[in-house]
């Protein structure tokens, strides 16, 4: 296939012929500066802790004088920020297992039960979202007290659920508002029972909310400082708020490897869920 160029006459030169010229879209170069500035001033910040986490030296320097990994060894290599690690990915798991069973449950009602008042309960059930973190840790702690039950982990972990199951509801409503329940009444005519069109039908076309959902629960809870700083107990405290008192007293780069190892740790959580339904389904929420 040819490609054939537009030309027009050139007054000034008979027998001569000009490219015609396309016009300089202005405004499409400015989207795309726009777009690309935003996105430098959201990775700036990851650019800094990052040339900080692999800067031999206890401070900031710009150029880096080189590249070590040392606070990397230093953050594997202290039992306090390890246990903090390994205790907040075992909440978060646990946060992940019950915003899901529970955000979608309480979606399911919401989008299929008819309930009176479904716009109150659906505010009730987002209230944690609108309420300041600080508050909702402040609250939980006196209740907790009061009640005589004091600061146990599974009273940490209910606590990062309440804050995290909101997400799990958004997004699971989001795919249920799109559903087509002809496809479960297809399903049933064919002589499917209740149980297997859940499992079979509904849970696999919903999956892509529940599993976004998820994955917000998770990175929310790891990262879940505000109310983990009323609930947690002494050895027993969290990665965000180890390195809140580690700050107190010393800042180096460990506080950069930390965060690095954070980072790394979410985008994980993204990469598996391209894994399990695809980023594209992800997108569509």
């Amino acid at each position: 296939m040819t490609s054939q160029a537009h030309t027009v006459a050139d007054p000034a030169l008979p027998g001569r012929a000009v490219a015609n010229k396309q016009p300089v879209d202005l405004g499409r170069i400015a989207y795309l500066a726009l777009n690309g500035a935003l996105l430098a001033f959201l990775l700036a910040p990851i650019a800094i802790v990052l040339i900080f986490a692999l800067n031999p030296t206890p401070y900031i320097s710009f150029p880096p004088v080189g590249v070590s990994l040392r606070w990397f060894q230093k953050f594997f290599a202290t039992p306090e920020f390890t246990n903090a690690l390994m205790l907040s990915l075992w909440i978060a798991g646990c946060v992940l297992v019950l915003s899901i069973g529970v955000g979608g449950a309480c979606a399911l009602a919401l989008a299929r039960g008819n309930l009176p008042g479904r716009g109150w309960l659906t505010a009730f059930f987002m209230s944690p979202l609108m309420l300041p973190a600080i508050l909702t840790g402040l609250a939980l702690f006196q209740s907790f007290l009061l009640s005589g039950v004091g600061r146990p982990v599974w009273g940490l972990i209910l606590a990062h659920t309440l804050v995290a199951v909101p997400y799990v509801i958004r997004t699971t409503l989001a795919v249920l508002h799109n559903f087509d329940r002809r496809i479960e009444e297809a399903a049933a005519v064919l002589g499917a029972s209740p149980t297997r069109v859940f499992f079979e039908v509904t849970l696999p076309l919903i999956r892509p909310g529940v599993f976004a959902g998820g994955v917000f629960a998770f990175i929310v809870s790891f990262d879940q400082f505000p109310v983990s700083l009323f609930l947690v107990v002494p050895k027993g405290e969290t990665l965000p708020v180890v390195l809140f008192n580690y700050m107190k007293f010393d800042l180096d780069g460990a506080i950069a490897a930390a965060s690095m190892v954070s980072i790394l740790l979410a985008l994980s959580v993204v990469l598996a869920l391209e894994r399990l339904i695809g980023l594209k389904a992800y997108v569509k929420l």
